[in-house]
């Protein structure tokens, strides 16, 4: 896996010159930094302009990379007080049931002090109830040895944490229900464990509820509430709650997540002509709805709205010749999964081998905010979903320099998904008409779209149908059915391996998968989607 410089190493550093100008862009720490390919060491994902001290700058990322990243004694050892911030750190985290903080930092200033500080958005999300979002900084102070360090002080972790104050989440019980399947069969998380997130947010009183609170540590008594999770209680106990689930795709997606190898996995099906959801897997089977909830960069499966983007304005052909070189430069180096090539070759190469460094070189026929403008006005991504349970519905922000504007069209940057939305991305290209998917009958729907042209969409049908027959989607070669698909590879740091995707359809249903740190998308999703399909005849 190529290095990043998100995540320099530790230890001290040649200082270099300080300069004068007190500006500098700021970078996601925690963003997963390439798709279908990684970035090259040693350039950073973004372009940068001068500012304060960059030894100072990437101590600051590095902490909030070991933070997010759970390394805590690295984190603390960056700072001035390190077996206090390691303590602090640790009980912060697991006493708020907070997994995977999310973690981007701003612009950094010169105090005048000596001081630099780095703010930091903090995207913490607290287990089955959603995620906590504040603003923090931190402090960095220079060191007799010349090196930078963090300076330790409780309020760089939140700025109300304090000797005197301190946080409590609470969480109230919701009263389980009957939930059953399309088909009135009873769905529990004995017959089905990894439906367990879903079946909790079913749960009278429309889904988990809870709180964080700021405490007085004298008194334990509230001072204020810093955040709650959950909406208002609108359902009563009026029986079983009926779901799209299909208990056959449900249980066959369940064994099919089998083959994730122990990762943190994540499945969603759904129906192309309707939206309703088949089934929703998570892995592991408590705790976090993934697959409708979270948030991750979806690599080279994002390419299918960068593709849909391009053939609108037939800004590109299939037949074009769209060079695929190892890397391009753009503020940074790019370059593609192993460093593969593909001299000469058409879009329709470029898109069945993922090649990166293809997609990029067209950014100049997309305008500043058209990839976005595109994923919201014809595949819903952004808009308000009202699945039936709490859900993340995509963010597709307007680049801030050319390098993230490059990064988007590969699916990173700050292009945020997860297999509820690549799987409703994927119905709405080979059908051409956007539905708000739904795990339950009589969601409201408030987004509104427009349908894909028809020679888009028969376009982007071929595509994807060659991306299995000659492309980085072999694995489900020889399934039965007109089978379309896609890869993604999105790497996250240099100590974790690439996140995995695919996305696939066969008939009336699309699938999306997700396996955290499974190295490639053909070698750890493909095996899922491949088990799922052969379990599951075409309908």
């Amino acid at each position: 896996m190529n290095s990043s410089p998100y995540f320099p190493p530790g230890g001290p550093r040649r200082r270099r010159p300080r300069r004068t100008t007190r500006s500098l862009t700021g970078v996601a720490v925690v963003a997963a930094v390439a798709a279908g390919g990684a970035y090259a060491a040693g350039v950073g994902p973004f372009a940068r302009d001068a500012g304060p001290d960059p030894e100072a700058v990437a101590e600051a990322r590095a902490f909030l990379a070991d933070w997010s990243a759970g390394r805590l004694p690295d984190a603390a050892a960056r700072t001035t007080g390190p077996y206090r911030a390691e303590q602090v750190l640790g009980s912060f985290t697991a006493g708020l049931d907070i997994e995977k903080p999310e973690l981007t930092a701003g612009k950094p200033e010169e105090t005048g002090d000596g001081t630099v500080t780095v703010p930091f958005t903090a995207r913490m999300p607290v287990t089955g109830l959603g995620t906590w979002t504040y603003i923090s900084q931190l402090p960095l102070r220079e060191q007799d040895d010349g090196t930078w360090k963090v300076e330790w002080k409780l309020s760089l972790v939140h700025p109300r944490l304090s000797d005197t104050e301190k946080f409590r989440l609470e969480r109230e019980e919701a009263v389980p229900v009957e939930v059953t399947d399309r088909d009135g069969e009873t769905l529990t998380g004995a017959t089905h464990p990894s439906l367990a997130p879903v079946l909790a947010q079913l749960a009278v009183g429309g889904g988990p509820r809870g709180a964080v609170h700021l405490v007085d540590r004298a008194t334990d008594q509230v001072q204020r509430t810093e955040v709650s999770f959950g909406g208002e209680k609108t359902r009563k106990d009026e029986g079983p709650v009926r779901t799209t689930l299909d208990a056959r795709w449900q249980s066959a997606a369940e064994r099919a997540l089998a083959k994730a190898d122990g990762k943190n996995a994540a499945l969603v099906a759904l129906r192309i002509d309707d939206g309703e959801i088949l089934a929703v897997a998570n892995a592991p089977a408590s705790g976090f709805n993934r697959a409708v909830s979270g948030t991750y960069a979806p690599g080279s499966t994002w390419k299918i709205v960068t593709s849909s983007a391009l053939l609108l304005k037939d800004a590109v052909a299939p037949d074009d010749v769209v060079d695929c070189p190892k890397y391009l430069t753009v503020g940074k180096r790019f370059q593609n999964v192993e460093g593969s090539e593909h001299p000469g070759a058409t879009f329709r190469k470029d898109f069945t081998e993922s090649c990166n460094t293809a997609f990029i070189s067209l950014r100049g026929r997309l305008g500043e905010g058209e990839l976005g403008d595109v994923a919201k006005k014809y595949f819903g991504v952004g808009q308000n979903w009202h699945v039936g349970v709490p859900s993340y519905d995509g963010s597709v922000p307007v680049p801030r320099d050319a390098a993230e504007k490059a990064a988007s069209m590969i699916g990173q940057g700050r292009v945020q998904a997860n297999p509820l939305i690549m799987a409703s991305v994927t119905a709405t290209a080979v059908s051409g008409t956007f539905h708000q998917p739904s795990l339950v009958d009589g969601t409201k729907d408030t987004t509104r779209t427009t349908p894909l042209p028809r020679k888009v969409v028969t376009q982007l049908r071929a595509l994807m149908r060659a991306t299995v027959t000659e492309g980085t989607a072999r694995v489900l070669s020889g399934l039965p059915g007109d089978i379309g698909a896609k890869t993604g590879t999105a790497e996250v740091s240099d100590d974790q391996e690439n996140n995995g995707w695919m996305v696939a359809h066969r008939g009336n249903v699309a699938v999306a998968c997700l396996v955290e740190e499974g190295v490639t998308g053909g070698g750890s999703a493909g095996p899922v989607i491949r088990e799922l399909l052969t379990a599951v005849p075409e309908s």
